[in-house]
């Protein structure tokens, strides 16, 4: 069974804004709670098209300069894993991400176990972040291959 999206509170998302010492604005909220419930690895483009109809005064640059705020406080993360696109991805638990070269669709993976204490055990430095892309083709893909 699929388990449930879950859902964030304006207050819940607010709190953890501010939690980050950043200014709780109304775009700012929509642009997390978005990264927050949407678990597909967005483009900024990506953003924009999601919440311009619910904000007519949100302007790409508008969306482009939060996610950047978003991710120098730590609150998503910025993925590399394409030479043209730049994604973003609200879960900043530590994971893999695996690309598809056909779909181009982002998956998260989990962390491979070594990986996690590697960065876990690393004498006198302090990790920050861990990146681990894979590419390939996907399994629906690769069935429509066969």
């Amino acid at each position: 069974m699929k388990e449930a999206k879950k859902r964030y509170t304006k207050a819940e998302l607010k709190a953890e804004l501010e939690a980050a010492g950043v200014r709780a604005t109304v775009q700012r909220i929509a642009i997390l709670g978005f990264m927050r419930e949407n678990p597909v690895h967005p483009t900024a483009d990506v953003v924009y098209d999601a919440l311009c109809e619910e904000f007519g005064s949100l302007s790409l640059t508008t969306v482009y300069n939060t996610l950047k705020l978003l991710v120098e406080h730590g609150l998503i993360s910025m993925l590399t894993i394409d030479d043209v696109f730049r994604c973003f991805d609200g879960n900043v638990a530590m994971h893999a991400h695996f690309m598809c070269k056909e779909c181009k669709k982002i998956f998260d993976m989990e962390m491979p176990r070594e990986v996690a204490e590697f960065a876990q055990t690393m004498d006198g430095f302090k990790v920050d972040e861990v990146q681990l892309y894979v590419k390939g083709i996907c399994k629906n893909c690769n069935i429509d291959k066969r």
